[in-house]
């Protein structure tokens, strides 16, 4: 059987939406799904010393559960981008902080397929690398950082519903099965 672990972003936990819902997919392939909470208050976001302090976070859980997990990470999650690289692990990286160069980098370095998730209205995300980094890219028009769209809540709905189709495609061009 396989693993997922899911980590979360700044503002909100592993059971956020979009955390939820793409964890949700890898339980009903059949995947045991560890939902990460951070521990402490992380220190600040835009510094270098973040992608450690997630490693530091993240590391012992995936060295505890053994294999090759699947990662799912949102933001702030998304700075284990690097153990995904090193491990070559798959991920899934919904709202990834590509304006951060260690991001970028590790992302670049990985070796495991992963599906990178953004909206053009997010100042985090650059469609044009996504593309550059992964074939497999979900990019929303108008979406931003919570992958939001202006007009109805609905509208936001049916995002989350196209971020959900998006991981199952993903998981299905990679044969990953849980």
């Amino acid at each position: 059987m396989a693993d997922a672990v899911v980590i979360p972003g700044g503002r909100f936990g592993p059971g956020a939406p979009l955390l939820m819902y793409a964890g949700d997919v890898a339980e009903l392939r059949g995947a045991t799904v560890h939902r990460h909470s951070w521990s402490r208050r992380w220190p600040a976001a835009g510094q270098p010393e973040i992608e450690s302090w997630v490693g530091g976070e993240v590391v012992p859980l995936i060295d505890t559960i053994g294999g090759r997990p699947l990662l799912i990470g949102k933001s702030l999650g998304t700075n284990a981008a690097a153990i995904a690289a090193e491990r070559s692990l798959p991920a899934v990286w919904l709202t990834p902080l590509l304006d951060l160069p260690w991001v970028a980098d590790a992302l670049d370095r990985a070796t495991a397929p992963f599906l990178l998730v953004g909206g053009t209205a997010d100042k985090r995300w650059d469609g044009d690398i996504a593309r550059r980094l992964s074939p497999h890219v979900l990019e929303v028009e108008g979406a931003d950082h919570g992958m939001y769209v202006p007009g109805p809540l609905t509208e936001s709905i049916a995002v989350l519903s196209r971020v959900v189709v998006a991981v199952e495609e993903f998981l299905d061009a990679i044969g990953w099965q849980g």
